[in-house]
C-alpha cells in the first residue's frame, strides 16, 4: 500500500480526490489528467461560443496548467519511500 506524502494529499484535495489505501498514484495520476483534460476542453468549448475573446485563451490555460502542477511531478515522487 503507498503512502502518499503530504503535499500530494493536499494537491489531491483541491481536485476532490482522496484516495484510499489501495488506491495506485498510476489510477490517481489519470484521474487528475481526466480532469485537466475536461477543464480544458470546457475552456475552448467556452472560447468558441464567444465567452471570452481569444486573445484571453492563453492566459487562461497557463492558469489552468497552474492549478494541475501535479501533473508534472513524478509518480515517484508522490510517495514517501517505505522503511
Amino acid at each position: 500500500m503507498p503512502t502518499y506524502r503530504p503535499h500530494i494529499l493536499e494537491a489531491l484535495a483541491t481536485h476532490g480526490l482522496r484516495p484510499r489505501p489501495d488506491t495506485t498514484p498510476a489510477r490517481l495520476r489519470e484521474a487528475v489528467n481526466d480532469l485537466y483534460r475536461h477543464e480544458i476542453r470546457r475552456l475552448r468549448d467556452r472560447c468558441r461560443a464567444r465567452e471570452f475573446p481569444v486573445k484571453d485563451l492563453a492566459p487562461r490555460v497557463v492558469d489552468l496548467r497552474r492549478r494541475y502542477l501535479l501533473l508534472s511531478t513524478p509518480l515517484a515522487q508522490w510517495t514517501a519511500d517505505e522503511p
